[in-house]
């Protein structure tokens, strides 16, 4: 998540997005802005078919991270994983830079994903063991990848990326106690070529879109991918899933491609709980310094602002749930 400052700057007149698309080609007067999160993301057209531009602050993403995040998706559509791939620019680059006063933005063009977006309330259970083949045989090919120049981040990055972001919130006590927990727990968890590589991160049903003629998810959205226990990309993807039997059936998918261990089974919740953490950390750092435009702020910054305060206090409740 973006600070909701750095948000503002970037879609202020949509000013970023015209500069960077204009490297494209593309349909004139069709960009327009898809959404805003972790990266700024524009539809646009060329020629009647659709292609989306996601760029993003130099705050949020270096010029090393993202080139590590092409370089693993090259290598899955290189062995055959349905995948989305980046677009060159007019000038034959994957990725092109804005500069701006304000700041230096990153952007890459994307083809679209083919195939159904699937939703947690009416998934079946043939598309769930589907969903968890899938993933396993993303686990499959990074059991096999070797980075290239650059690597993306691994879980003690992250760690201490969430410290940095709680010492300047010394009042919440609980996440950094929580915090502490998880760096105990990750040291004693045995890791292998088997168990820890380069995973997806947020294979939820919203970056997957199933195409039901294969029985196969074209998937999106590698700009969280990091360096852990494969285990967390389950934990990560089945967050939001509810039901029992959709659990199973994704479980029993992944389990028809690799194994998955009872005692890693056991730390799922564990995992999540890492997952929450990181989550809570990206969402306190978007609010920081958030008070201070509000009087001047565009129509829709309130209430995302309120929302992202909403989860912050869900998150602090989770904290002293028992280990």
């Amino acid at each position: 998540m973006m600070r909701l400052t750095t948000m503002v700057r970037g879609l202020a007149g949509d000013t970023v997005a015209r500069e960077m698309a204009k490297r494209w080609e593309h349909d004139e007067g069709t960009m327009k802005l898809w959404r805003a999160s972790t990266n700024f993301v524009y539809v646009l057209d060329r020629q009647g078919v659709r292609y989306f531009l996601r760029f993003s602050s130099d705050e949020d993403r270096s010029m090393e991270q993202l080139t590590a995040e092409l370089d693993y998706m090259r290598f899955l559509a290189e062995r055959g994983y349905p995948c989305v791939l980046p677009v060159p620019s007019s000038g034959g680059n994957i990725v092109e830079t804005v500069r701006t006063s304000e700041g230096t933005y990153y952007g890459v063009v994307f083809s679209a994903a083919i195939g159904a977006v699937l939703n947690n309330e009416t998934v079946s259970k043939r598309q769930c063991r589907d969903w968890g083949r899938a993933l396993a045989r993303l686990h499959r090919l990074s059991c096999e990848y070797e980075p290239g120049l650059y690597r993306r981040r691994g879980p003690e990055q992250i760690l201490q990326w969430i410290d940095g972001v709680l010492k300047r919130h010394p009042e919440e006590r609980e996440a950094r106690e929580e915090l502490y927990r998880i760096c105990l727990w990750l040291q004693f968890m045995p890791a292998s070529r088997q168990s820890f590589g380069l995973i997806h991160y947020d294979f939820q049903l919203d970056n997957v879109f199933y195409q039901a003629d294969q029985r196969s998810f074209q998937v999106i959205d590698f700009d969280d991918s990091m360096y852990h226990w494969f285990a967390m990309d389950i934990a990560s993807t089945l967050a939001d899933t509810e039901c029992r039997i959709q659990r199973e059936a994704f479980l029993e998918g992944y389990r028809s491609i690799r194994s998955l261990e009872p005692e890693t089974e056991e730390e799922l919740p564990r995992f999540r709980r890492f997952g929450r953490l990181y989550s809570f950390a990206r969402i306190l750092r978007a609010l920081e310094h958030s008070d201070l435009v509000l009087d001047d702020a565009p129509p829709w910054y309130k209430g995302l602002r309120d929302k992202l305060i909403a989860y912050c206090d869900d998150d602090r409740g989770s904290f002293s749930e028992p280990w």
